[in-house]
């Protein structure tokens, strides 16, 4: 029988999301063949890389024509931007993706307030300026601290929380000196930072979990603000009615008015929250996939064979396959391990056991041994039966990885 047949599949991308993916795929029976484009040098020790780069959406879809790939699962920003969705159904390629117009909420910040607001979902005070001085109009009546960014920060680039008026005016002034077309100010809003997870065919939407965020560099929140740091799943303090709440009102509001737009958005929604002091939260923003911080924290509580959950959005089944989606008892805490200097060898590895590594752009030296690049290195993920438990076996990972330069945060999942 067809269905029997073993799949062969593509991931798009080259960082940590990616390599976990390839590792949740690589335990499936029914796999033949994992290759990912552009991928990095970690993959290729569990898969077939491929040299094409993300934007490359013309040379994607002639290798999957000629690969006979069943189906293309996008999770790179870059080529969800550049539609690679819309050109492999156009061509009758069966994919995992939303299409970049679909997306655009999801990717473009200064267009998700926008459609934020016109849908009423709450979310902080903010201002949208294509001129430095009103933008220093809006800061000296705006409440401080603000977040400061870009209209488009793929990866978590471009962004900037901003303690005093010196700050964010400097930080305005340098933004505009790059010549950005425009800039978003919003209020920094207090509270428990995270995301929920939700798969989508775009008609109807299932929950998948809730991920505490750390996006800040240093402990107890201090330092540069990143797209994300560590995390842990399921988020204790997240209720299921809380949960529904989102589903009901942001979620289930989003597809719809995209729906009316006849631009179904299809695959993977993450949405960025703060729950408040009062029991309330705030939207901030979206993701169009999981994030390279919590997508080994999420996958490994997946219960579901990915591609068949994956091929039931991409064909339209999904609505009458699954009334839910199956997630384990355990717990899981994640972490990033960050390298101020580039060219570093990476020791320790081998002692690994409990934790699963992920790898954002390190690289194999002539000698086969990990060496870092500057910035994030690697995302370690550990899970246990308990939040506590899994906290403990990652940390003694963390430990056992050595090199030049080390930094990673050292009170995941302890503050929160």
């Amino acid at each position: 029988m067809q269905n029997d047949k073993k799949k062969k599949i593509l991931i798009v991308g080259n960082s940590a999301k990616e390599h976990a993916l390839a590792l949740k795929f690589h335990q499936y029976d029914n796999i033949e063949k994992i290759f990912v484009a552009p991928g990095n040098d970690a993959i290729k020790e569990i898969a077939e890389t491929v040299d094409i780069r993300e934007e490359n959406i013309q040379e994607l879809l002639k290798f999957v024509i000629e690969n006979e790939i069943d189906l293309t699962i996008a999770s790179s920003e870059t080529a969800i931007k550049n539609d690679i969705a819309d050109v492999f159904q156009a061509n009758g390629q069966m994919i995992f993706a939303p299409s970049a117009e679909s997306a655009k909420f999801a990717i473009n910040k200064a267009f998700c307030k926008k459609f934020l607001y016109k849908l009423h979902i709450p979310t902080p005070r903010f201002g949208i300026f294509e001129k430095a001085q009103a933008a220093y109009d809006f800061l000296n009546e705006i409440s401080l601290p603000v977040v400061i960014r870009t209209e488009e920060t793929i990866n978590g680039k471009d962004r900037l929380a901003c303690p005093t008026l010196p700050v964010a005016k400097t930080f305005v002034e340098d933004l505009f000196a790059r010549d950005e077309k425009k800039v978003l100010i919003e209020e920094y809003v207090y509270g428990h930072e995270f995301t929920l997870y939700a798969i989508t065919d775009g008609y109807q939407a299932l929950p998948l979990c809730a991920a505490a965020n750390y996006k800040f560099m240093s402990e107890g929140d201090g330092g540069l603000l990143t797209n994300g740091i560590g995390a842990f799943a399921p988020d204790y303090k997240i209720s299921n009615e809380i949960i529904d709440h989102i589903m009901q009102n942001v979620v289930r509001n989003i597809l719809n008015a995209l729906e009316r737009q006849q631009i179904p958005y299809l695959g993977i929604l993450g949405i960025d929250c703060v729950l408040k002091n009062d029991g309330k939260y705030s939207v901030l923003e979206f993701k169009p996939f999981f994030q390279d911080h919590d997508c080994a924290c999420i996958l490994d509580l997946i219960e579901q064979n990915l591609y068949t959950l994956f091929e039931a959005c991409a064909i339209g089944s999904f609505a009458d396959d699954y009334e839910y989606i199956e997630l384990s008892e355990n717990a899981a805490v994640s972490c990033v391990v960050s390298a101020q200097s580039e060219g570093k060898i990476i020791n320790g590895l081998d002692l690994i056991e409990d934790s699963q590594i992920n790898h954002f752009n390190t690289h194999k030296n002539s000698y086969l041994e990990y060496e870092t690049l500057k910035g994030k290195a690697l995302t370690l993920t550990a899970s246990a039966k308990t939040l506590n438990r899994a906290k403990k076996k990652l940390y003694a990972d963390i430990e056992q990885i050595n090199f030049d330069g080390k930094k990673y945060r050292k009170d995941i999942c302890s503050d929160k």
